[in-house]
């Protein structure tokens, strides 16, 4: 009977949570809300109420913005200052008289892919893309609130999980798991991905077209573009700071940590240099890109600096602090007795390993809001039950790591609260494109993985 209850109050508080955002109201004053419900339901007005609320939930909070608040506040100041150098609009431009401006969805699409495949943190792709997505939207006289959805397509998507190689962590979990590398199941990975790709562009020329026909164009937005007075900088100096995160972080992350002695961070920290080595690359390539900026537009910024990295440092707050607490709720969720229930289930609901796998990847990100931390509890109790299965462990790998791309993007999930955030649209607003593109798709996606590896096909 208390499990019924305590998955009644877990319905109930995802309902709350979904149905609040989509209401409009902040997710900071919600998810801890929701949270709430959930210890309600589990242990009535016991001790674990307030225990659940000031340590589990506040530690998930608190952990989530010691980790990635670096990134945020060096995020919001690199893209303030793509804006205000003209970098942006110079790249908006170059795309626009290239590919011409109704191909401005496939440009955001394309270089959030390519800065996703090359290893760029997707928080940090959302950042970096903004400005320059704004532009060409902009530009091209399309709604902003399709920027989330082309967003997702190209940073949440086959990138992040099917594309062979992928140094983003839901390709590489799944390694430890069934001895396999990033390159897993390539022929599988391709197809995923182009299922993916074609069916995520067609949705969004859909609804760009769509939004065309009723002329809806980009919108009143507060984020006009700096009076650059034909003072553009040129292609090649618009895109090099971009480069120089994406060198910056590769040599480092790749060469140099790879080859420093890190028993000192055991000693003295209690942590690996592996474990923060990945981190660190991403923010002193953001920091080099900075100080490039700066350097290279002194004149140019001169007289805006001051107040521009004032804005970046409140717009890095509030995806920050919202993203904290869909995460705080997360935390909540993984420490109820009905959580473990539900995931036993999951994990034993089907006797056929690789549909087995689809569920209960799904399932586990759908609840834990995360496409690593689903992925991660799910190999980690049937992971040796899936390998003894029989089936080559390169298409394990390549199914485990498509399917964490699925379910975790609802409408608490941290990335896609950031992204909407950042953007400054509400759920209302995009979100339908985010589910459609980084959902729908993703699962169509792997249940074709699915058929083509049960028929023993792996290539």
């Amino acid at each position: 009977m208390s499990t019924v209850i305590g998955l009644i109050g877990l319905c109930a508080a995802i309902g709350f949570l979904v149905y609040m955002a989509f209401k409009g109201h902040g997710i900071i004053v919600v998810a801890p809300i929701a949270a709430m419900i959930a210890i309600l339901f589990a242990y009535g007005l016991k001790g674990h109420f307030m225990a659940s609320y000031t340590i589990t939930y506040m530690e998930g909070f608190a952990n989530y913005a010691k980790n990635y608040f670096p990134i945020y506040l060096l995020g919001a100041v690199f893209a303030k200052l793509m804006d205000i150098t003209g970098n942006a609009l110079s790249i908006a431009q170059f795309c626009t008289e290239k590919l011409g401006k109704s191909r401005a969805v496939l440009s955001v699409v394309l270089t959030c892919a390519i800065l996703t495949y090359g290893g760029v943190s997707l928080f940090v792709v959302a950042f970096v893309m903004l400005p320059v997505a704004t532009a060409l939207f902009r530009e091209a006289d399309i709604p902003k609130r399709l920027i989330p959805g082309c967003i997702a397509l190209g940073a949440f998507t086959f990138t992040m999980t099917a594309l062979p190689g992928s140094p983003q962590v839901q390709n590489t979990i799944p390694m430890q798991y069934f001895g396999t590398d990033s390159f897993a199941a390539p022929g599988l990975g391709i197809i995923a991905s182009v299922i993916m790709f074609i069916g995520g562009m067609m949705w969004l020329t859909r609804r760009t077209n769509k939004a065309k026909a009723a002329k809806e164009g980009y919108g009143r937005h507060d984020d006009k573009p700096e009076e650059m007075n034909g003072n553009i900088p040129g292609i090649f100096m618009a895109v090099l700071p971009i480069l120089i995160i994406l060198v910056v972080n590769l040599v480092l992350s790749k060469v140099v940590y790879p080859s420093l002695d890190g028993s000192y961070m055991e000693e003295e920290f209690g942590t690996t240099l592996a474990a923060n080595s990945g981190t660190w690359s991403v923010l002193i390539g953001m920091l080099i890109s900075i100080l490039f900026l700066l350097v290279c537009n002194v004149n140019k910024i001169k007289g805006k600096v001051k107040d521009g990295l004032k804005v970046a440092s409140i717009d890095s707050l509030t995806p920050l602090a919202n993203s904290c607490a869909v995460v705080g709720f997360g935390s909540v969720v993984k420490v109820l007795p009905v959580f473990a229930v539900v995931s036993g289930a999951a994990l034993s609901l089907s006797a056929i390993p690789l549909l087995s796998e689809v569920i209960s990847v799904n399932l586990l990100c759908a609840m834990t809001a995360s496409a690593s931390g689903g992925l991660s509890a799910a190999l980690e109790v049937m992971g040796d039950t899936f390998l003894a299965s029989g089936i080559d462990p390169e298409v394990l790998h390549r199914l485990a790591s498509i399917c964490s791309g699925g379910l975790d993007n609802l409408p608490y999930n941290g990335a896609t609260v950031t992204v909407l955030a950042l953007c400054g649209m509400t759920h209302k607003d995009s979100y339908l494109d985010m589910f459609v593109v980084a959902t729908i798709i993703p699962i169509v996606a792997s249940l074709v993985v699915m058929v083509l590896g049960s028929m023993g096909l792996c290539f």
